[in-house]
């Protein structure tokens, strides 16, 4: 029995450090202080966008996503659309900043799939956050 609390042990200290050492390690919400860096955005054909963000201060990697979703939705908006569905997002973090490159098509009808929003909520959802778009 003893052995196993032991084992559990440094297990358990193995995996907060491994945490601290790749920058996951959560951030309180009340340390979190985003700076939103800005927005690069390249259509890549059609409907199909890429998203480019970056910023410092993120908890974890969904503060990166979400701040990516919401370019997404201001995007769709501008060019007349109400909907975006996210293809894929990539998130990676160095010496501070958090950077996301994420893809979604933009279509006026809702699109087919699960991972869709409507443009429209998701942006008044980000101002309420505080969270920038386009």
């Amino acid at each position: 029995m003893a052995a196993a609390r032991a084992l559990a042990a440094v297990l358990t200290a193995s995996a907060v450090l491994a945490a601290c050492a790749d920058g996951s390690a959560h951030v309180s919400q009340s340390d979190f202080a985003p700076d939103y860096q800005g927005i690069e955005t390249i259509l890549l054909d059609g409907d199909l966008v890429n998203f480019r963000v970056a910023m410092t201060g993120a908890r974890e990697k969904s503060d990166v996503e979400v701040y990516a979703r919401c370019a997404a939705a201001q995007y769709a908006l501008i060019r007349g659309y109400g909907f975006a569905r996210h293809v894929r997002t990539t998130v990676a973090q160095k010496n501070g900043t958090w950077r996301g490159d994420a893809v979604y098509t933009i279509s006026a009808s809702l699109p087919r799939g699960v991972r869709t929003i409507d443009a429209e909520v998701t942006v008044r959802d980000c101002g309420a956050q505080g969270i920038p778009t386009v």
